[in-house]
C-alpha cells in the first residue's frame, strides 16, 4: 500500500522528467504567475487604464514556455515508471 501511494506521487513527475520536488516547484511557480495575472485582470476590471496587457502577457509567456516544455524529447516512459516502482531499468531482463 505504501509503495503504491509513493508511486502515485512520483508517476506523473517522472513522466515529464522531473522529481516530485522539481514538479512541485514548477507547479508552484505557475500558480504564482496565474495568481499575479488574475490580480492584474481584477484591478484592470475596476481601473481599465491600469494593467492593460499584463494578464494576457503573463498567459502568453506561460503558454510559450509550456509549449517549449512539450516540444522537448519526452523521457523514456518505461524507465520513468520503472524508477517510480523502485526497479532498476538498466538491470535488463533475462529471457531464456
Amino acid at each position: 500500500m505504501k509503495q503504491r501511494l509513493v508511486a502515485v506521487f512520483r508517476e506523473h513527475p517522472a513522466s515529464v522528467g522531473e522529481t516530485y520536488l522539481q514538479h512541485l516547484g514548477v507547479a508552484f511557480g505557475y500558480s504564482l504567475r496565474l495568481f499575479t495575472a488574475a490580480l492584474a485582470a481584477l484591478v484592470h476590471g475596476f481601473l481599465p487604464f491600469l494593467f492593460k496587457t499584463s494578464a494576457s502577457a503573463i498567459i502568453t509567456q506561460m503558454h510559450d514556455e509550456m509549449a517549449a516544455r512539450k516540444a522537448r524529447p519526452a523521457p523514456d516512459q518505461t524507465i520513468g515508471l520503472a524508477l517510480t516502482a523502485g526497479l532498476d531499468p538498466l538491470a535488463g531482463s533475462s529471457s531464456s
